[in-house]
């Protein structure tokens, strides 16, 4: 995987597409660099919407690993 650590922007443009979701339970969901990796939290209500977010990163086309820490609720 590569290292986030070179590439400051990919924090701030993995928290946008969540913000600029159509999905307004993905809005509210946070974005951290932790250790070279992309780290989402927050709560939501359905497993579906963990995923959306997931993916939302992934869909990014960045090679960085994506640790989705979301709590369903």
């Amino acid at each position: 995987m590569a290292e986030v650590s070179g590439n400051d922007n990919l924090q701030s443009r993995a928290q946008s597409a969540l913000a600029e979701s159509y999905i307004y339970a993905l809005r509210s969901l946070r974005v951290e660099q932790r250790n070279g990796n992309l780290v989402i939290s927050g709560s939501v209500s359905r497993f579906y919407h963990k995923q959306l977010a997931q993916e939302t990163i992934l869909a990014m086309g960045e090679d960085v690993e994506v640790i989705n820490s979301i709590h369903v609720q």
